[in-house]
């Protein structure tokens, strides 16, 4: 993550880094691209029976929900060429290009669609303030990364998109938290949830929307902070032996 971090975007290319140096690289494309491989094609479609994201009654939650996955989709694919070092140092009219199509053609439709289908979820309350709290965190670490990286604060600019790629990629770990709870929690049908489903899903529900995103978002903050306190510690370390 440091890598990441500290080489995301510079304004001096290195033109000799090789683009099998970051090893991390390869295992995110392949994530992202399967992903998206098994979750889109269902909803170009345009069958709301295909959706695998229970519909409530809402009849423009479907077509609302078609432009998220669509847009946030794009963001995904964006987000891995943005943290690429080889591609920033080697083509970095690529790198601005795609960050573009990452901000204007992922994240602010994906991110305002999310928003609007968080109020009208069908996961309950919980759910629902985890959509509202973290759609608009997504908005707002992608556009202070952005306006950053316009004023050539390239450290800043760093920081803000690195905490905009976690609650990008916080789509992962939100499926696989959905399944952690689906199976923890079913055996509890009969006795926790006195056999009512609608409880059952609204309680793993909550607890996956917000770990989905919360954790990936603390990893990223403790290493900013880790990142941070190492150069203090290195800044005390050269005053002392200077």
């Amino acid at each position: 993550m440091t890598n990441v971090l500290d080489e995301t975007v510079s304004p001096s290319p290195v033109p000799s880094r090789k683009w099998w140096r970051k090893p991390w690289v390869v295992p995110l494309g392949f994530v992202a691209a399967a992903f998206i491989a098994f979750s889109l094609p269902p909803y170009l479609t345009g069958d709301r029976a295909q959706s695998r994201v229970q519909q409530p009654e809402f009849t423009w939650h479907y077509p609302l929900l078609v432009v998220h996955v669509i847009f946030a989709s794009v963001a995904m694919i964006t987000c891995v060429l943005q943290v690429w070092p080889w591609l920033r140092t080697r083509y970095p009219h690529v790198h601005r290009l795609s960050g573009r199509i990452y901000v204007f053609g992922g994240v602010l439709p994906a991110g305002l669609t999310a928003f609007a289908i968080g109020v009208i979820t069908p996961f309950g309350p919980a759910a629902l303030a985890s959509g509202m709290v973290m759609a608009p965190l997504w908005l707002i670490f992608t556009y202070k990364g952005y306006r950053a990286a316009r004023q050539r604060l390239f450290v800043d600019h760093r920081k803000w998109m690195i905490r905009s790629f976690a609650l990008t990629m916080s789509i992962i770990t939100n499926r696989i938290w959905g399944v952690v709870f689906t199976i923890s929690l079913m055996p509890q049908l009969e006795t926790t949830f006195h056999g009512d489903d609608k409880l059952l899903t609204y309680s793993s529900a909550g607890a996956t929307t917000w770990l989905g995103w919360v954790i990936p978002l603390l990893i990223a903050e403790w290493w900013l902070q880790r990142d941070e306190v190492a150069r203090r510690k290195a800044k005390m370390l050269a005053r002392r032996t200077g």
